[in-house]
């Protein structure tokens, strides 16, 4: 397994030092420049995020609910009463380089995350590049739920992405997510703490505002006999004027890459599943 880490991390490197090479003409706003960066409409996939970057100065307000399982049915509402509810704050600082800050229900957890564009798509290289980096702070850990003093780094989990797209054609987007992060506390002991993962995702256009997206992860080195599972989510985005609102069914109710990644739990195979949406707002400054 440890071989195969190392070599993604060679194959990427090699990647990413041969894309900046055309960082500066992948920036030139052009038409094709355009189109490729538009290969995902949403700032998110499902779970994952796409490759979509905010433009110079662009606020976005970011509502994302995630409900319980709906396997109760109407015990519980199909979910409606365990909500789980991320308040998400976004700018662009440049049209290459984004800032957020969130707030989650889920472990009540505060991430801060930065997001930036080493390459677009365009007709000299055939992939958009994305980093992704995101600090997350546990606010809910306590000493009476792990029986032993809670450090802040029991605290802090770390996620490290690569994001590679593609637009295929006007109907078809797809995107790789080499991800590594780090728990400070794993709820399954024999797990290690630092985690790698490899997600999966694609767009494909039902019609001008709508379109059907799928992202899955891969968990590379999950411990043995643990409770959690790979996170697959099916969801639809619809635009409407100035927001995009996605709705989505998925088997893990966090809804930041630490939490999605390590902590899924649903089956989709027993319908223990979660029903949620996103709705963003952007406002221009």
């Amino acid at each position: 397994m440890n071989r195969i880490v190392v070599l993604i991390c060679i194959v990427l490197f090699g990647f990413m030092a041969h894309a900046q090479q055309d960082m500066l003409d992948a920036i030139d706003k052009d038409d094709n420049a355009i189109a490729a960066t538009a290969a995902f409409k949403g700032l998110k996939i499902v779970n994952f995020e796409s490759t979509k970057l905010l433009y110079k100065r662009e606020f976005y307000f970011v509502v994302a609910h995630r409900f319980g399982s709906i396997k109760n049915g109407f015990d519980d509402f199909f979910g409606l009463d365990f909500a789980n509810t991320r308040i998400h704050l976004l700018y662009g600082i440049t049209d290459d380089i984004n800032i957020a800050i969130s707030r989650n229900s889920f472990n009540k957890t505060y991430d801060f995350s930065g997001k930036y564009r080493f390459v677009s798509q365009n007709e000299s290289f055939p992939f958009t590049v994305v980093g992704y980096s995101q600090f997350a702070i546990n606010t809910l850990l306590e000493e009476a739920l792990i029986l032993r003093p809670v450090d802040f780094s029991d605290r802090v989990s770390v996620t490290q992405q690569i994001l590679i797209s593609r637009k295929v054609n006007d109907r078809l987007s797809l995107q790789l997510m080499p991800t590594i992060f780090h728990e400070g506390y794993t709820a399954y002991d024999p797990q290690e703490n630092t985690q790698y993962a490899l997600g999966f995702g694609g767009r494909y256009k039902l019609s001008k505002r709508l379109s059907l997206n799928v992202d899955y992860g891969w968990h590379l080195n999950r411990a043995s006999g643990s409770p959690f599972v790979n996170p697959l989510s099916i969801g639809v985005d619809i635009e409407t004027g100035g927001h995009v609102f996605q709705l989505h069914f998925t088997n893990a109710q966090p809804t930041f890459e630490s939490g999605f990644l390590g902590n899924a739990t649903g089956d989709w195979g027993e319908g223990d599943i979660y029903f949620g949406f996103n709705i963003s707002r952007v406002f221009n400054f």
